[in-house]
């Protein structure tokens, strides 16, 4: 089963990491590691999807993202 992109980046305003999927609207989380923060952003995905079901709204298709390749 495809997965949805996660996004890691140093938020120097928030001074930790930030995880977001940009597939799930504002769903994201951050921790003071990047490990951490797609821990936590996985965390978030769950209660975003559960909430999204018990609202009947549409759960969005994860969207196709390029993968590096190896040289």
């Amino acid at each position: 089963m495809k997965d949805y992109h996660i996004n890691v980046f140093w938020s120097e305003e928030d001074s930790c990491y930030v995880a977001d999927i940009p597939d799930l609207r504002f769903c994201s989380a951050f921790g003071s590691s990047p490990e951490e923060a797609v821990k936590q952003v996985g965390i978030a995905k769950e209660a975003w999807l559960e909430t999204a079901r018990a609202e009947g709204k549409p759960i969005p298709i994860p969207s196709k993202y390029p993968t590096a390749s190896a040289h």
